[in-house]
């Protein structure tokens, strides 16, 4: 089929999605992104053979994922990630690296050491995105556990990019060190930028224009998107830490020249974004997913429930050795399965494993799909836990809360 048919059949996927998250919520909520990814590789060269990729709908999808990764940006609140709660935050993700990196090498076997490292990186990512909707719905992101698990899915989110960037450039370490160096001291300086007052005029100019053809705010926002984009890409970094930084940068901005308009306008880009190309980037993940080598090869197959294991072990164990001591038992163990839910960020390293030549695509398929089941069934235990955590009130806060929870926010 031609691209314009692919792309059609890509979008109505993408409608289909959240009929049928809706659909099945009534006895288990699924997250939406399971449906985008199944349905892909339902209309993909391996199951129906209705759909393929090309030129126009690679960079589509490059975009939805540029635009994922920046709205977990986003929702980074510097004012409740930091103090002890980061500094545990970041020495539980460190050791997670290192524990990735030493089992990832070792289950690379034939991949060797550059498959390992592909795969140690996977393990020590979080979704955040996945996370946040599911516990703003249930009213836990705005308490104690919500401040422990954005500081710690931080951390999750962007260590794995610094570490792409680091580790998987092709470059020597010093050199993508000072290259990164570099991006920190640009981005410093544009959050230094977006700290200062903004004059009067800019705020008057985002409230006229902000229901007019005009959005100025909207297109200033993709400015500092594309900017970033930009910026990491000429130096030679992976577009993710661009896109990042873009989302940290955007929010300081927004609220700082027109805090009354900041959530306005988030809603009319997360509506260009989980309205159009994030749900396309899931569904061409799902095309793109190479379900023979997974069903072919036996080594392969095998080897899903054991990355399911490992998100817990590699992820989920520092977390829960270095979690704060005023959570309580219930809440540290949700805290380990949150945090060890991932797959954003495992389906951006396997795919650039895939084509750098350094990682099989039935290890890609299987890790892919490891972050697929941990997506549907981490979450689903962890609300369980914090609802035994609240008590004989938390499992009416569940309930109405998963009711609720066909959202596309909830694509993350």
């Amino acid at each position: 089929m031609d691209h314009s048919g692919s792309l059609v059949l890509i979008m109505a996927a993408a409608v289909l999605a959240p009929l049928l998250a809706y659909g099945v919520s009534r006895w288990i909520s699924v997250p939406l992104v399971i449906f985008e990814i199944l349905l892909g590789i339902l209309i993909g060269p391996d199951v129906l053979g209705w759909a393929g990729t090309g030129d126009v709908i690679d960079v589509l999808s490059q975009l939805g994922l540029a635009m994922l990764i920046f709205l977990a940006g986003y929702e980074i609140r510097f004012d409740r990630v930091k103090g002890d709660t980061l500094k545990r935050s970041v020495w539980a993700w460190l050791i997670a690296l290192a524990l990735g990196l030493a089992i990832g090498t070792l289950l690379a076997r034939g991949g060797g050491f550059g498959q390992g490292v592909y795969v140690g990186t996977a393990l020590t990512s979080t979704a955040l995105g996945a996370v946040l909707p599911i516990l703003r719905d249930t009213g836990d992101l705005q308490g104690r556990f919500g401040a422990v698990m954005m500081a710690m899915g931080a951390v999750g989110e962007f260590g794995p990019i610094i570490a792409m960037s680091l580790l998987l450039s092709g470059r020597a370490p010093a050199g993508s060190a000072a290259l990164l160096a570099a991006f920190a001291l640009l981005t410093a300086a544009a959050l230094f930028w977006a700290l200062r007052p903004k004059p009067p005029w800019l705020s008057r100019v985002i409230a006229k224009t902000l229901h007019s053809s005009a959005q100025f705010a909207v297109r200033l926002v993709l400015l500092l998107l594309v900017a970033m984009l930009a910026l990491s890409e000429a130096l030679g970094l992976d577009m993710l830490l661009g896109a990042f930084a873009a989302g940290l940068i955007t929010r300081l901005v927004l609220h700082g020249a027109a805090p009354e308009s900041s959530e306005t306008v988030l809603s009319k880009v997360e509506a260009m974004g989980f309205g159009f190309l994030v749900p396309l980037f899931f569904v061409v993940t799902g095309i793109e997913f190479d379900l023979d080598a997974l069903l072919s090869g036996g080594r392969e197959l095998v080897l899903l429930p054991v990355f399911l294991m490992l998100f817990l072990v590699v992820r989920g164990l520092p977390i829960r050795l270095l979690a704060p001591r005023d959570l309580g038992r219930y809440e540290r163990s949700a805290l380990v399965l949150f945090g060890s839910t991932a797959l954003p960020l495992v389906v951006a390293i396997t795919t650039l494993g895939v084509e750098d030549g350094m990682m099989t695509p039935g290890v890609a398929a299987a890790l892919v799909g490891a972050g697929m089941l941990s997506v549907l069934v981490f979450p689903l235990v962890g609300l369980r836990l914090l609802a035994r955590a609240r008590g004989p009130e938390g499992a009416e806060v569940v309930r109405a809360g998963r009711a609720g929870r066909v959202s596309e926010g909830e694509s993350w």
